[in-house]
Parts: structure tokens; C-alpha cells; sequence
């Protein structure tokens, strides 16, 4: 049996670019805590609401709180994306390509992706450093530690970084042809 890479049928146009057919454990846990993230915010929100057209006083720390949980919700969400496939895609530069043609130059984009990805991920965990060593606070009435708020940027692309090395090397085993054969196999 021939892969779709290798010749015969005509594969969709993302053959190879679809995203893997289940969430990992680390995926998984990532959508739960964006999940609970918004629903922190909404209740959050609803209570400002209610305490300043209601109770005639503001809770203070909704903009501050809620800025954390939207840059959390924001970079946990990069790896389930990934996993997912739900980035965009240049549609029209793939559709004209053969199906090699399609996986190789998703290949290149995942690993110049997990390049600038790495690069982003050192600085941060750089600024996430100097923000603990120097103990940096928030000037808000929380004076938040920044550092806490600021652990999640480097987390969630060090899993963004672990979700393209599996896209990686799902696209490298396809183009091997050995995708096909593990299909096959009894």
C-alpha cells in the first residue's frame, strides 16, 4: 500500500498539516486550566459588575487579575492551538503544492517555528529571573509579585516549543513513508 505522499490517491490539501487526532495529557490540562482561567474571569467580572451597580464600590483588582488570567488563557492556549492545528495556514501556496510538497514545507515552518519559539522561550525565562531575583511587584493595591503572573509566559511557549517537536516529528515520520507502514502492520 502506498502513502498518500508517495503517489496514487489525491490527498486533501492538508494532508499531513491536519492536527493529531487526540490531545496529550499536557494539552489537556492546558484547555482545562484556560477553561477554568475564563471562568475565573467571567465571575470575576460579574462581581465587579454587581458590586459597582449594586453595592456602590468597586472591588479593585478586577483589571489586574483578569490582565493575569487573559495572558494565561493567551499563552496556555499555544500548545492546544498547535495540537489542534488551529494557526493559519497560507491555503493558497499549499493547495498548489504535491502532497511531499505540502509536508516538507509545513516541516520547514515547524522547524523555523520552533526556532523563534525557542528564542522567545529563553528570553522569557530570562525576564522571569530578573523579576524574581530582583523581587519586582506590581504597583496596583495587590502588589502582586510579578514574577507569578510572569511564570506563565515561559511555561505555556516551552509547551508550545514541545507541541511543534511533535508535529515535527509526526511530519517526519509521514515523509519517511513510516506513518504508513505502522498503519499497516498487524
Amino acid at each position: 500500500m502506498t502513502s498518500a505522499v508517495e503517489g496514487g490517491a489525491t490527498p486533501p490539501p492538508n494532508e499531513g498539516l491536519a492536527p493529531q487526532s487526540g490531545l496529550g495529557l499536557i494539552d489537556r490540562c492546558c484547555e482545562v486550566l484556560c477553561g477554568l482561567a475564563l471562568i475565573a474571569m467571567i465571575v470575576l467580572i460579574g462581581a465587579e459588575a454587581i458590586a459597582r451597580n449594586i453595592l456602590g464600590f468597586s472591588l479593585q483588582i478586577t483589571d489586574e487579575v483578569g490582565g493575569y488570567l487573559l495572558v494565561a488563557v493567551s499563552f496556555l492556549s499555544l500548545s492546544v492551538a498547535q495540537s489542534r492545528g488551529a494557526f493559519h495556514h497560507v491555503e493558497l501556496v499549499q493547495a498548489s503544492l504535491k502532497p511531499r510538497g505540502r509536508l516538507l514545507s509545513g516541516l520547514v515552518f515547524d522547524l523555523l517555528s520552533l526556532g523563534a519559539c525557542a528564542i522567545i522561550t529563553w528570553q522569557l525565562v530570562d525576564m522571569e529571573m530578573n523579576s524574581w531575583q530582583s523581587g519586582d511587584v506590581a504597583a496596583t493595591p495587590l502588589g502582586t509579585p510579578l514574577w507569578l503572573p510572569q511564570l506563565v509566559m515561559p511555561v505555556g511557549t516551552a509547551l508550545f516549543c514541545v507541541a511543534i517537536v511533535r508535529s515535527i516529528l509526526r511530519k517526519a515520520r509521514l515523509l519517511s513513508g513510516r506513518a504508513t507502514q505502522e498503519r499497516t502492520a498487524p
